[in-house]
C-alpha cells in the first residue's frame, strides 16, 4: 500500500481550518487537522512544501516510522508550527489504519474505557449577573461541568475569556477584521480582588454539585497565582488553569507548597518535553494539550501514558479553531485513555460546519459520545471546501495599565 497524492485545504465556516487529505493507491484516504489558530497558513505552507512530497511512495501503516522521520529528520525540532504539521500527517495516517482495519480508532487503542466523555462549556458575563445566567443557560442544557470567566469591575468588558452582549460565549476570540490585533486591558490587583468572591458567589448559587472551572491565562506572577489558589481554594473547583506561565516550571513547586487547589496546564504545549518535568514532579493534576499541534495521535499517546504514571489526567484543549477532525481524535483518545479528565468543548456543529465535515460523533446533555464508524469517524467534503478561503485573524494581545506588554 502507496500514498500516492495528498492535499491541503486553508478555511471553513467563520475559521481558517487547515484541512490535509493523503490519499492511497488503495483508493483509501485519511484526514488529519493542522490548525493553528491565527498562524494558519505556516503548517499549511509545511505540508504542502516539506512533509506531502515526503509521503508520495510511502506505506501509510508505517505510522511511527513516519513520525520519527518527521521530527528526528528535522533537525531543529518542536515548534508549533512544525508539530501542528506533523500532526495533521499524523492523523491522517491513524485514520487510514482505522479504515483498513474496519474498526474505529479507539479499538486500535485499546478499547473503550467510558461510554462516554465529561465536557465543558464556557459560561461567562460582563457582570456577575450575566455570568450567572450563562451558567444557568448551560444547566439547562445538561451541562456538569462550567468554565466560568467574568468581567472585571473598573477593567473593560474585552478582557480575557469575557464575551460582550453582542457576542456567543463560544465565538469571541479571533477578530477577523484584519492581521492587526486589537489590544486589552489587564488589571492584576482588580482581578485578584474580585475573582475570588466572585466564583465563591458561583458556588453559593449553584451548589455543590457542579463542577467549576476557572482561566486565569497566564495573567498571574508565580506568587500571584499562589496567592490566588490559596484565596479560591474554599470554592472547590475543579480545576485552575494556566495561573502563571509554565515557562518556569520550578515556578509551580511554589503554588503546590500553598494551595491544594488542582491545576491544569499545557494548551500551548507542543511535545512531551514541554510537560515532562511538570508530570514528573507532579506539579499539575490535569494535562492540557491539544492532539493537532502536539504532534498527533502518536505523541499524545505518549503524553497521556507518562501522565497517567503520576496520577495526571487528560483535559485537552478543545478551543473553537479547533476543527472537528482535531476533535475527533480527542473523543477517541477520551474513550481509551484510563486517565481521561474532562474534555474542553466549544460549539462546532453549525449546519454549515456539519455539512464540510461530516460525521456521527455527538454531543448531549454535557457529554461527548464517540462515533462508531472506522478511523477518526469523520468525512471532509471537497465540494463544500471551495465555498471558504483563508481569511486573516488575530488573538488580542494584553497590555498592563500603564501600557507594558502581558501575557495574552
Amino acid at each position: 500500500m502507496k500514498i500516492t497524492d495528498a492535499k491541503v485545504f486553508v478555511g471553513g465556516p467563520g475559521k481558517n481550518y487547515v484541512t490535509l487529505k493523503v490519499m492511497t493507491d488503495q483508493g483509501i484516504y485519511g484526514l488529519g487537522d493542522a490548525t493553528l489558530n491565527n498562524r494558519e497558513t505556516l503548517p499549511a505552507a509545511y505540508l504542502s512544501d516539506y512533509l506531502i512530497p515526503n509521503l508520495i511512495g510511502k506505506d501509510p501503516r508505517n505510522s511511527e516510522d513516519m513520525w520519527q522521520f518527521m521530527y528526528r529528520g528535522a533537525y531543529f525540532r518542536r515548534g508549533p508550527i512544525a508539530m501542528a504539521a506533523f500532526g495533521a500527517v499524523d492523523m491522517a495516517l491513524w485514520d487510514i489504519k482505522g479504515k483498513l482495519a474496519n474498526m474505529p480508532l479507539y479499538q486500535l487503542f485499546g478499547g473503550k474505557s467510558r461510554d462516554s466523555a465529561l465536557v465543558y462549556a464556557h459560561a461567562t458575563g460582563s457582570d456577575l449577573e450575566a455570568l450567572m445566567d450563562s451558567v444557568v443557560s448551560y444547566q439547562e442544557q445538561g451541562y456538569e461541568a462550567v468554565r466560568v470567566q467574568c468581567g472585571v469591575p473598573g477593567m473593560p468588558v474585552e478582557s480575557y475569556g469575557v464575551a460582550n452582549r453582542q457576542q456567543s460565549d463560544e465565538q469571541f476570540i479571533t477578530d477577523f477584521s484584519g492581521i492587526h490585533p486589537k489590544q486589552e486591558v489587564w488589571g492584576t490587583e482588580r482581578y485578584m480582588r474580585f475573582m475570588p468572591d466572585a466564583l465563591a458567589a458561583v458556588r453559593d448559587r449553584f451548589g455543590p454539585e457542579l463542577k467549576i472551572l476557572h482561566d486565569v491565562h497566564h495573567r498571574l506572577l508565580p506568587r500571584e497565582a499562589a496567592e490566588f489558589a490559596k484565596a479560591v481554594e474554599s470554592v472547590g473547583l475543579f480545576w485552575l488553569e494556566d495561573p502563571t506561565p509554565a515557562d518556569d516550571q520550578q515556578a509551580l513547586r511554589l503554588l503546590r507548597q500553598h494551595s491544594t487547589v488542582p491545576v491544569a496546564i499545557g494548551e500551548v504545549f507542543n511535545s512531551v518535553w514541554d510537560c515532562k518535568q511538570l508530570i514528573e514532579e507532579e506539579l499539575i493534576d490535569f494535562i492540557r494539550v491539544a492532539v493537532t499541534y502536539a504532534g498527533g495521535i502518536t505523541h499524545v499517546k505518549r503524553i497521556v501514558d507518562l501522565a497517567a504514571l503520576h496520577h495526571v489526567r487528560t483535559g485537552f484543549h478543545g478551543a473553537p479553531s479547533h476543527s472537528p477532525l482535531c476533535m475527533a481524535a480527542q473523543a477517541h483518545l477520551n474513550a481509551w485513555a484510563p486517565n481521561f479528565g474532562i474534555q474542553e468543548y466549544l460549539v462546532l456543529g453549525t449546519p454549515a460546519c456539519d455539512a464540510l465535515f461530516p460525521s456521527m460523533h455527538r454531543m448531549e446533555k454535557g457529554r461527548m459520545y464517540v462515533s462508531d464508524a472506522p478511523g477518526l469517524g469523520v468525512d471532509f467534503d471537497e465540494a463544500e471546501a471551495k465555498r471558504y478561503q483563508y481569511k486573516p485573524g488575530s488573538h488580542p494581545v494584553t497590555r498592563l495599565t500603564d501600557g507594558t506588554l502581558w501575557n495574552y
